[in-house]
């Protein structure tokens, strides 16, 4: 990190005086970007303000949901992939161990497979929900976003939009089910299941695991993206993205 002169220190100090907590951090944080981007110790003539902050962030976000839902749409972007492959659901494993026994492991790998078939199918429409959800995001200090963890933008999203996300999905999710024919392959499986003597009657809602396994294996790729964009510089593909990612000092 590079040293802020004395004088301009001095600049500094007297302009802040009268600045709130917040008002203060935020200043200093943009006098360390345009410090940092004339290499000069001299507080440049443009510094960045919290609205280009914030937007760049938008930006990047935009940048980064768009990008991950074109890679996990893609045939085996969920189901050859392991950091978004989705199981056969957890809470029906007993499900699968008595299917195991019974020699259906060939039923078994096609249902998953479909599974996964279906998370990639939604998400050939998730980008639009996510865009809309950053438009309407509320950010209050840009500055603390950018100078925060690599995936700082991406766990704000996460945090704020994760509900309204899950709820705008679902009919996403049902209709990629149904184009798929996840339930043709799953109905065999758990019907003959529930006809098993004494057993716990199974059925897990697969329209709910899908939605919530392919929202958070996008999140994953959407975090990746973030990276990218705060590391590569060939990554930011607009002017505000290589403004706002390109002179930050953390």
């Amino acid at each position: 990190m590079k040293k802020i002169g004395f004088s301009s220190l001095m600049v500094l100090a007297i302009g802040l005086t009268a600045c709130t907590s917040q008002q203060l951090n935020q200043t200093v944080d943009a006098a360390k970007v345009a410090i940092n981007a004339n290499g000069t110790g001299t507080p440049a003539a443009n510094p960045l303000t919290n609205d280009e902050v914030i937007s760049g962030l938008r930006d990047a976000l935009t940048v980064g949901t768009n990008n991950s839902s074109a890679f996990a749409s893609k045939v085996d972007g969920f189901y050859k992939n392991p950091s978004l492959f989705i199981p056969f659901p957890p809470e029906a494993q007993k499900v699968k161990d008595w299917a195991t026994k019974l020699g259906m492991n060939d039923q078994l790998d096609k249902f998953v497979m479909t599974l996964n078939r279906s998370a990639e199918e939604a998400t050939k429409d998730a980008a639009p929900v996510f865009v809309n959800a950053i438009k309407g995001m509320s950010i209050g200090d840009g500055f603390a976003i950018l100078k925060g963890a690599d995936n700082a933008a991406t766990q704000y999203l996460k945090d704020k939009t994760t509900a309204e996300l899950r709820l705008k999905f679902t009919p996403i999710v049902q209709n990629a089910i149904n184009k798929v024919e996840l339930t043709k392959y799953w109905n065999p499986i758990i019907n003959n299941y529930n006809k098993v003597p004494f057993v716990e009657k199974q059925n897990p809602d697969l329209t709910a695991y899908v939605t919530d396994r392919a929202i958070e294996g996008l999140f994953k790729l959407i975090a990746e993206e973030e990276l990218k964009i705060r590391k590569d510089p060939i990554a930011r593909v607009t002017d505000i993205l290589k403004r706002v990612f390109g002179n930050i000092i953390k």
